[in-house]
């Protein structure tokens, strides 16, 4: 390697590595961005060092499910109904709110909407995204002369940004089974699978390339900070489908746009049995419910997210451990919209794994997320360390009081953080969720004097982390070797954030 291209070695105080924080250590990236190893600090020689003073290192976190043009909605739909018809609020009526903002949107209000949901996400230690999008075309549904103009736009916000992208391009066909139409859907709407393969396809060839939405006045598409375009080896953006739902795409398109995934290694990710009235509508359709109808058509695998799966039997359970599939839970949003919860328990017992997503963004904080895994269950269960599969403090005897007690970190507090990260990885082809060699160097960092966590020895620290890190104690996040969050800040962070305000007074005034 030439002179002028060093190794690069990150020197915090702590890393978490093999499932427990390790002192000594300095993480070596090349200048691609991929890790070359954990090195202890007397085995460097020539690499350029960044110190870290104060700071423990863990794997970027992984956001498996977003809706980005919904952060504009946070705080404008907390009031019940006014409405004398509705009998209760639920998912069903926020959705209303939803559609009043989906059919506003332009394409630069979709960037600009993006671009503060994954600047959020940034600033938590959110390396990489699952996009699930489904906003295609005009208000009216005729579509752009780039039918995929708003997928890019949601591209290009996250490249500017710095955060990597998956964008899970969903297919859309109906407002449900024998259901007229929604006009406010018309922007979803794709009705046959070989209009949404033939944009899925041409989607694919120009984020492999990087091409961008034509810029606007006004508008950037590679700001400071941003990821560079081409220089990674691990790619900045990919493309996966995402059939939206069974009641909004029959089964034999269903069919058609998993098999093409399956053809072309693609993730598949879909809302699954995220509401009772979805079960019902699907057992009136086919005679079984989501889970039955996926498994018994062959559509499930290890290629394919379930998201949400809250209202489940133990034989759809069985049914994802058998094949493989995966478990997107979305806990702050499944709360805020009055889903339920999801039983991770059980999928726990079965080993169906389990990622996390932030979905409608009324908060977000992916440890949140994990945390609210295991407490939704201590309500329901009135019991604590629901999905802790058997650790616990080890205190050797002969220790007097007053001395530290020896034990082993917690299981509950790894298996809840791989939820954010390994698992999340998997789910959306990432290339980080670990800190190991010839993974991205992707990663973020808290300071370990922050009040949530200060005091904290090196065995507890990963718990503190999971159930009471603030915010605030993110102090650098790096994707592919690259800063784009330093000391807390980002470094685009006030013209987002204003020109984010700009679109929230156009909206709603």
């Amino acid at each position: 390697m030439s002179n002028d291209t060093p190794l690069i070695a990150w020197l915090p105080d702590l890393i978490f590595a093999g499932g427990r924080f390790e002192s000594g250590l300095a993480l070596v990236c090349d200048p691609s961005g991929t890790i070359v190893r954990l090195a202890p600090l007397e085995e460097l020689r020539n690499e350029r060092r960044i110190n870290l003073t104060n700071r423990a290192m863990l794997p970027g976190m992984i956001n498996s499910h977003s809706h980005a043009f919904q952060r504009v909605l946070r705080g404008r739909a907390e009031y019940r109904s006014r409405d004398a018809k509705v009998s209760r609020d639920s998912f069903w009526t926020w959705r209303e709110m939803m559609y009043s903002a989906a059919t506003r949107l332009t394409p630069e209000d979709v960037y600009d909407a993006s671009r503060m949901a994954f600047l959020e996400m940034a600033l938590n230690g959110i390396t990489s995204v699952g996009e699930f999008h489904y906003l295609q075309h005009q208000p009216d549904g005729t579509p752009y002369d780039d039918p995929n103009l708003l997928a890019k736009e949601a591209v290009r916000a996250a490249r500017d940004v710095g955060v990597r992208i998956a964008l899970l391009r969903v297919a859309y066909a109906r407002s449900g089974f024998q259901t007229e139409q929604n006009l406010k859907q018309a922007r979803f709407i794709e009705k046959d699978p070989e209009g949404y393969l033939k944009n899925l396809e041409k989607l694919m060839h120009d984020v492999t390339r990087g091409i961008s939405p034509t810029v606007r006045e006004g508008s950037s598409t590679q700001q400071p900070g941003a990821l560079p375009h081409g220089r990674a080896t691990a790619p900045s953006a990919w493309v996966g489908v995402a059939p939206h739902s069974v009641r909004a795409v029959p089964l034999d398109y269903l069919h058609k746009v998993i098999a093409h995934a399956n053809q072309t290694n693609l993730k598949i990710h879909m809302h699954v049995a995220e509401q009772p009235a979805e079960v019902s509508a699907c057992v009136e359709e086919y005679g079984r419910t989501p889970v039955a109808l996926l498994q018994t058509e062959g559509l499930l695998s290890e290629s394919f997210t379930a998201v949400h799966a809250i209202h489940v039997t133990p034989k759809a359970i069985a049914a994802f451990a058998r094949t493989g599939a995966m478990i997107c839970a979305c806990p702050t949003t499944e709360r805020n919209l009055g889903d339920g919860v999801v039983p991770a328990d059980e999928y726990f017992k079965r080993d169906v794994p389990i990622c996390l997503g932030t979905d409608s963004h009324a908060q977000i904080d992916l440890l949140e997320d994990a945390r609210e895994l295991e407490y939704h269950l201590r309500l329901q269960r009135l019991e604590r360390a629901v999905l802790d599969r058997g650790s616990s403090p080890t205190v050797n005897e002969g220790v007097s009081r007053g001395e530290a007690a020896r034990h082993e970190p917690s299981s509950l507090a790894a298996a809840l953080f791989n939820c954010a990260t390994i698992n999340g990885a998997r789910s959306i082809g990432a290339p980080g969720g670990t800190l190991e060699p010839g993974k991205a160097a992707d990663f973020f960092t808290v300071a370990i004097d922050d009040p949530s966590i200060a005091g904290a020895a090196p065995d507890d620290l990963l718990a503190c982390i999971v159930f009471s890190l603030a915010r605030a104690a993110v102090r650098e996040v790096v994707v592919s070797g690259q800063p784009i969050v330093s000391e807390g800040q980002h470094l685009i962070q006030q013209e987002i954030v204003e020109r984010f305000s700009d679109l929230q007074k156009k909206l709603w005034g």
